[in-house]
C-alpha cells in the first residue's frame, strides 16, 4: 500500500522523530523522486545519531527520514542487526517497533600487521603553490649544465570523480584510548577499571616511544603543524639518505630562538629547512610502514604491540574491528575517501593511526591536526582541497565535530557506542551513504 508524503510526515511528527529541516528535506527530496519510487509503507530507518542536513541522494537515491538511503528503497534496513551488539533502530509510521531479526555478520577482522589492503590507493593531496607566472613555486631552477636536487612535489590534486569525503574523528569515534585511561569507558560497559587504565597506560607509553624515536617529536612537539605539507616549501630536495638529524643542531636552534611558539612563526631559512626535512622523513616512514607497523617496531616490540591491540580489542569488545569495518568500505570506493581530524598533535595523531593498524585506511595526506586552529578551520581547508562538488560526512563523537559540521552545514553520524558503528557499517554495506 503506497503512503503518501504528507501521511508519512504526519505520522512521523506525531511520534516526534522528525525535526522541522528534516521535514522541509523530505519535501524536496520527494518533488525531486522519479514517479516510481514513491514512499510505501515500510518503516523507515531514522539513525538518531544523523543530522539532516544536505547529505545529496546522489543517482537514484532517496531521502527518508534523518539520512539519504539509495537505490535500494528503505526495505534494507528493517530487521537488521548484529548478534554481538543488540540494538533496536526506531521507526517512523509503524508500530513494529519490537525486537529485531538477528543478522549476523559475514566480515572478520585479523589482527595482523597489515590490517587493511585495498586497492584504493590514490592520494588525495593539495598540489604545489603556483606563482604569479603559472609555475610551480618548488619547482627548481637549474642552470645550463648543472643539477640540483628535485623538490619533494606534494602529491597531484583530487581526482575529479571523488564524490564523497568522510571526515572521522580518532579519539572515543575509531579507537578507544582515553577513555582507557581514565577507566570511563570500563565504568559505563562494566569492565575492570584498573585493567582499563592499564591498557590505555601501556599503549600511551608506545604511542610516545613511536613517536619520539621515529618521528621526530622530541624536536617537534612545540613545532606542530596541521598537515604533513605545511612546511614542504621549504623543502629543497636534499638526498636525506646520509643526513643526520641528531647533529644538524635543529632543537638547539629552535630552543635558543624559541622558534615554534605559534603556527605562522617561522624561523631562518636554514632551520625551516631542516624542520621540513624532518617532516619529509616522516612522511616517508609512515608511508613505508603504514602497512606493516611490526617492521618499524622490530620482533621484540611487535609482539609486545600485537599483544596489547589483541588485550585492548578483547576490553572493548571489538570497537576498533567495527570501525575497520565502514573504513575499509570507504577506502575500496574508488568515489570516496577517508579523512581524519583529530584534536592530537600531529605527530603522536600519526603514531596513534600506525599502532592502532589505520594507515591502511588513512593516506598521511590525509590526516590534519585540529589542536591550533580547531576542527571548523580544518574543515574549511578540507573544502578547499576537495572542492564544494564533493559530499562531506562527518563522523564522530564530540561537540567539536558536531559544531563544526553543523557550520559547515554537513551531516553528522554521532557514534556513541557499538549499535552507532554497526549502523554505519550497514549502511555503508547497503550503499545508503
Amino acid at each position: 500500500m503506497e503512503l503518501s508524503l504528507s501521511a508519512f510526515v504526519m505520522a512521523a511528527q506525531a511520534s516526534g522523530g522528525l525535526t522541522t529541516d528534516t521535514v522541509n528535506n523530505l519535501h524536496r527530496a520527494y518533488d525531486k523522486r522519479p514517479q516510481a519510487a514513491q514512499l510505501t509503507s515500510t518503516p523507515a530507518l531514522l539513525h538518531p545519531g544523523v543530522m539532516a542536513h544536505k547529505l545529496p541522494p546522489g543517482e537514484g537515491g532517496s531521502q527518508m527520514g534523518d539520512g539519504w538511503l539509495g537505490q535500494r528503497g528503505i526495505d534494507g534496513f528493517a530487521g537488521y542487526n548484529y548478534t554481538q551488539y543488540p540494538y533496536q533502530y526506531p521507526y517512523l509510521g509503524s508500530a513494529a517497533g519490537g525486537a529485531v531479526t538477528s543478522v549476523p555478520s559475514t566480515q572478520t577482522y585479523q589482527l595482523i600487521d597489515s590490517p587493511v589492503t585495498t586497492s584504493a590507493e590514490t592520494p588525495y593531496s593539495p598540489s604545489p603553490p603556483l606563482k604569479e607566472n603559472g609555475s610551480s613555486a618548488s619547482a627548481p631552477v637549474a642552470g645550463r649544465g648543472t643539477k640540483r636536487p628535485k623538490r619533494p612535489q606534494p602529491s597531484p590534486g583530487p581526482e575529479s570523480d571523488l564524490e564523497r569525503v568522510f571526515v572521522w574523528d580518532l579519539d572515543e569515534t575509531i579507537i578507544i584510548f582515553h577513555s582507557l585511561l581514565t577507566g570511563s569507558y570500563a565504568q559505563r560497559y562494566g569492565k575492570d577499571p584498573p585493567s582499563s587504565v592499564s591498557l590505555g597506560l601501556r599503549m600511551e607509553e608506545m604511542i610516545f616511544n613511536l613517536a619520539d624515536t621515529h618521528l621526530f617529536f622530541n624536536d617537534l612537539e612545540e613545532c606542530d603543524q596541521v598537515h604533513i605539507d605545511d612546511v614542504s616549501s621549504d623543502d629543497n630536495g636534499q638526498d636525506l639518505s646520509n643526513y643526520n638529524f641528531a647533529t644538524d643542531g635543529f632543537h638547539a636552534a629552535a630552543n635558543n630562538a624559541n622558534l615554534c611558539l605559534a603556527t605562522g612563526v617561522r624561523g631562518g631559512v636554514d632551520w625551516m629547512r631542516k624542520l621540513a626535512f624532518r617532516y619529509r622523513r616522516m612522511k616517508e616512514i609512515y608511508s613505508n610502514y603504514r602497512n606493516n607497523v611490526g617492521g618499524l617496531l622490530g620482533p621484540q616490540k611487535r609482539d609486545q604491540w600485537l599483544q596489547l591491540r589483541q588485550e585492548i580489542e578483547n576490553l572493548t569488545d571489538q570497537w576498533l574491528t567495527l570501525a575497520l569495518k565502514s573504513l575499509s568500505i570507504i577506502n575500496s570506493r574508488n568515489n570516496c575517501v577517508n579523512v581524519l581530524v583529530t584534536t592530537t598533535q600531529l605527530v603522536p595523531a600519526l603514531a596513534k593511526v600506525l599502532l592502532y593498524g589505520l594507515g591502511g585506511v588513512f593516506n598521511i595526506e590525509n590526516i590534519y591536526s585540529a589542536t591550533k586552529i580547531g576542527k571548523e578551520s580544518c574543515f574549511e581547508r578540507i573544502v578547499s582541497r576537495f572542492g564544494r562538488k564533493c559530499t562531506y560526512v562527518v563522523v564522530g563523537d564530540g561537540r567539536d565535530e558536531e559544531s563544526a559540521a553543523k557550520q559547515m552545514n554537513w551531516p553528522f553520524w554521532r557514534i556513541s557506542n557499538h549499535s552507532d558503528l554497526a549502523a554505519l557499517h550497514h549502511a555503508l554495506d547497503l550503499s545508503y551513504l
